[in-house]
């Protein structure tokens, strides 16, 4: 345990409020995506990050796969993810990434990855050959692709963009004033620059990002992190509550309560975004599917 983990063990936990509250899976449907999973030997989010929604979304089928390992380069405070040094990048993923997406049917599918620094390319190559194999074998399929910073790894983004994906996601996680104690291997500015070049490269992409609340951020500040996200281009954000997920991450400051997530999005959208989710469960790929519909009928309504 790190000196920074165990000063936030000993810090006692808030009690969660009622309204922090999850659905329990069907049990048959839960174990069959558990099992393709283990099967094609893919990691998912859901279960890496400790996601509060995988009962309801591998319920109906639905797993945010990923890719590059189960171990991230990073340290991030808020996340579950287990650091160290990077697997093996697997040659078979792509295909086995596909032949999920074909075997639960997913209309649409959210492709993400522990952050691989120790790649020159930050990993990008392995998502541009995800989405090749992903259009050969589900055309159907919309792709989101929710990607690191890509830190310092010349030609990455342009490389995921060119490949073609539905959707363009980055999630600035927290307001920059707290990136030094919830993402310290992040810069806030670069992240920002990210998401404004993605759409820069390919103007019809839908970009996408979200934050988490409760590590004692001010509301002020939210508001800014959406008014720099417009001015980035951003078309979609999400806002959902962070929860620890152990004692050695870093405390919950505060449980944002319903109304104010409401608040966060009725300023959103007075800010010009497409789509706004902000609730406390939300999550960046939680009904993301549902979402890409949403936003589509977004741009069209606003064309109109």
């Amino acid at each position: 345990m790190s000196k920074i983990s165990e000063i936030y063990a000993d810090i006692a936990p808030l009690p969660k409020p009622d309204w922090i509250r999850v659905k329990a899976p069907n049990p048959e449907e839960f174990a069959a995506t558990h099992a393709l999973m283990r099967e094609l030997s893919l990691n998912t989010v859901c279960e890496e990050a400790a996601c509060p929604n995988i009962g309801e979304c591998w319920e109906k089928r639905h797993a945010t796969v990923m890719i590059l390992g189960s171990v991230c380069t990073r340290a991030c405070a808020f996340c579950n993810v287990r650091t160290g040094k990077g697997e093996a990048v697997d040659t078979h993923e792509p295909t086995h990434v596909a032949q999920a997406a074909s075997r639960l049917g997913l209309a649409h599918i959210v492709i993400t990855s522990v952050d691989r620094d120790d790649l020159d390319d930050g990993g990008a190559g392995q998502f541009v050959q995800v989405i090749k194999a992903l259009r050969a074998t589900t055309p159907q399929t919309s792709i989101e692709v929710l990607t690191p910073d890509f830190l310092r790894k010349d030609g990455a983004l342009e490389a995921v963009i060119a490949s073609g994906p539905d959707v363009f996601n980055h999630n600035l996680e927290t307001v920059p004033r707290l990136y030094p104690s919830v993402r310290p291997g992040a810069r806030y500015y670069h992240s920002l620059r990210l998401l404004d070049r993605g759409k820069e490269m390919s103007p019809d992409i839908f970009t996408k990002s979200g934050i988490m609340v409760g590590f004692g951020e001010s509301q002020n500040e939210v508001s800014q992190v959406m008014d720099d996200l417009r001015s980035a281009q951003v078309d979609f954000l999400t806002i959902g509550q962070y929860l620890r997920p152990t004692k050695r991450h870093i405390p919950v400051a505060e449980y944002v309560t319903p109304e104010t997530f409401a608040a966060y999005a009725d300023l959103a959208r007075a800010k010009g975004f497409l789509l706004v989710s902000s609730t406390p469960l939300t999550r960046s790929s939680f009904h993301a599917g549902d979402d890409f519909a949403d936003l589509k009928a977004a741009r069209a309504a606003k064309a109109q």
